[in-house]
């Protein structure tokens, strides 16, 4: 069973939903995020997403986009990327790691060669968000041969026809879309997620994370009543970014984590 198997196993037993904070790979330096990565699993983070900086990130918004360019500006590179994974899994052989990034890199790095040193990083799970899956075959091999899920993203606008398509081939997890747009920049309401959860539920037997625009305690606990897990990703790199020169960067980012990791446990609790 790989790790993110496992991990949602595990927290269906316990009966509560999955934390997945998101953090740039080098935003604003190497230091600081690795000690975010690290600080992660102990702040209450069920999976990781890592971002692998790019300079064309289409479906990030504002606040990610800036995370980028800072960890650019930083020296980060896929394989500068890859070895925060591995220097993590050093210490820490349980929490599911999934990279989030772009089809561009991975070509330059080469396909075959990312997949084998993403798996022997302890990468768990990739999420391409510009490779559909017309054009899987690119990549999904040799994922498949060095054990790494592909994570596919599904938003409000998949129809039926679409979603089945979507899904073929998908494993770890499915990654809902909440909004129509870039990330960070609105939320979706309680309504709309209770309208589109059940038709994903329906379509696969795999757990659902619901991300784009999920910042409060409040919105990862209502994330994780609906579906299986919260992602947050621009709430946390907007604090990063308004500590930037005020000092001890990772542990206001941490302290976050802790909050939405009380928000997601309390989520389920009986009243």
């Amino acid at each position: 069973m790989s790790r993110i198997a496992a991990r949602f196993a595990s927290l269906r037993a316990q009966g509560r939903g999955a934390l997945i904070p998101f953090l740039e790979a080098y935003d604003p330096d190497r230091a600081t995020s690795m000690a975010i990565l690290r600080g992660m699993p102990g702040a209450g983070a069920d999976l990781i997403e890592i971002g692998m900086p790019f300079t064309d990130p289409m479906a990030d918004g504002p606040i990610i986009q800036a995370a980028g360019k800072r960890a650019l500006a930083a020296g980060a590179t896929v394989a500068g990327t890859l070895g925060m994974v591995a220097e993590f899994r050093g210490e820490d052989a349980a929490t599911p790691v999934i990279l989030m990034g772009y089809l561009n890199p991975i070509l330059s790095y080469g396909p075959e060669r990312f997949c084998k040193d993403a798996g022997r990083a302890g990468v768990d799970g990739l999420i391409v968000v510009d490779l559909p899956p017309e054009e899987a075959q690119l990549l999904a091999p040799h994922a498949a041969a060095n054990g790494l899920d592909i994570i596919r993203l599904v938003a409000p606008t998949t129809d039926d026809a679409r979603l089945k398509l979507v899904l073929t081939g998908s494993s770890g997890f499915v990654y809902y879309v909440s909004i129509t747009g870039i990330t960070g920049t609105r939320s979706a309401t309680g309504a709309e997620l209770a309208a589109n959860i059940p038709r994903l539920r329906r379509a696969t037997d795999l757990p659902i994370a619901i991300g784009f625009g999920v910042r409060t305690p409040t919105q990862a606990a209502e994330a994780v009543r609906i579906a299986d897990a919260a992602v947050v990703a621009s709430a946390l790199i907007d604090t990063l970014a308004g500590c930037l020169g005020k000092g001890d960067v990772a542990k206001r980012v941490l302290d976050q984590v802790r909050e939405l990791a009380d928000g997601v446990r309390q989520a389920r609790v009986p009243a």
